[in-house]
């Protein structure tokens, strides 16, 4: 499960409204009839506008600062595994709603005298079922010294066909066609570009929730740098801070026991977070792994895009050459939705 938490920003600055964020997000409606679209939900509503969203969103700013968030995007990728185990979209909804009780909880505030529950919070959500391959994907990044040869080609063939430079047309394309066939990756067939829509079930979760409680007088930011203290203010001791290290660990902890999941070793947060403070530990952990689990952690890996050598079948710790090119490798793929953060 791979679970986002960011202010959202234009140009650089904290946008003053959500408007463009709330029309970014109807994307996918635009091209579908009135009774297809997928509208915003919350915790009591399926049927939210998005011109309520915006209204609702940009009028609880009570005495933020320029320099202060308006509103917090939430993300909830779940990976093709955690999708298999879901047989609707009203499922992914529902943990939706189960996951943002327990961000409400995750607040170390108090209002009113009593801890942040899920009624402080204002938010929407929208389900989306589509995603586009970007520059950033492995399988655009493996295939792009074939896109740059087909550029020079076509470019080549244009040349020729304005009296620039002598050659031949068709010999050209005939190299093109070869190298669109050796292209490692493709969809139908397809080489993949930049901007074609992923195959298979893409459904993942944005969530627009206001910097400000429900009721437009506290601030509850998620992007806290403080876990949980306390500070002096105005002749006050307040609570402050959010605890994510809870949030993300509740995000998976929901979903498997809502979905009977087995979780391997490399989709959890936890193991991410060893990855990251003592990536020698991680690698030390995954050969200790049973063998059907090893065999299921190196299968995910490698879906990410990660060359993983051979698997290690034995207690014996991971060579160190093994080490170093899996420890590379997995600084960019270990933040990959496709194997469960």
């Amino acid at each position: 499960m791979y679970v986002t938490i960011s202010p959202q920003k234009s140009g650089g600055h904290f946008a003053t409204s959500s408007a463009d964020y709330v029309n970014y997000l109807e994307k996918e409606n635009k091209q579908l009839h009135d009774q297809e679209k997928e509208l915003f939900f919350d915790s009591e509503s399926d049927a939210i506008s998005p011109e309520t969203v915006t209204a609702e969103i940009d009028q609880n700013t009570a005495k933020l600062k320029k320099t202060e968030a308006r509103f917090y995007s939430i993300t909830i990728n779940p990976s093709a595994r955690e999708l298999d185990k879901l047989t609707s979209k009203e499922q992914l909804k529902e943990y939706t709603r189960e996951l943002m009780k327990t961000y409400a909880h995750c607040f170390n505030r108090e209002i009113d005298g009593r801890p942040v529950q899920l009624n402080d919070i204002k938010y929407y959500a929208k389900l989306e079922t589509q995603r586009h391959f970007k520059g950033t994907d492995w399988q655009i990044k493996e295939n792009q010294p074939f896109a740059t040869q087909i550029i020079q080609l076509k470019s080549q063939q244009q040349r020729i066909s304005r009296g620039e430079e002598q050659g031949s047309i068709q010999k050209l394309q005939q190299q093109i066609l070869k190298l669109e066939e050796q292209a490692p990756h493709k969809v139908n067939g397809v080489r993949i570009t930049q901007g074609m829509l992923k195959p298979g079930n893409q459904s993942h979760v944005h969530i627009i929730v206001s910097r400000k409680d429900a009721s437009n007088r506290y601030s509850l930011s998620p992007g806290s740098k403080y876990k949980a203290s306390q500070v002096m203010m105005n002749g006050k001791m307040i609570k402050r801070g959010f605890d994510r290290d809870r949030f993300f660990t509740a995000a998976e902890k929901i979903f498997d026991q809502k979905f009977q999941f087995q979780r391997n070793f490399v989709e959890s947060y936890a193991s991410r977070k060893l990855f990251n403070q003592r990536p020698k530990a991680y690698f030390q952990q995954l050969s200790k792994l049973s063998v059907p689990q090893k065999k299921l952690a190196f299968q995910l890996l490698r879906q990410s895009g990660l060359k993983v050598p051979a698997i290690p079948t034995n207690k014996v710790q991971l060579a160190l050459k093994t080490f170093n090119h899996l420890r590379k490798g997995l600084k960019v793929t270990i933040k990959s939705s496709s194997i469960g953060y």
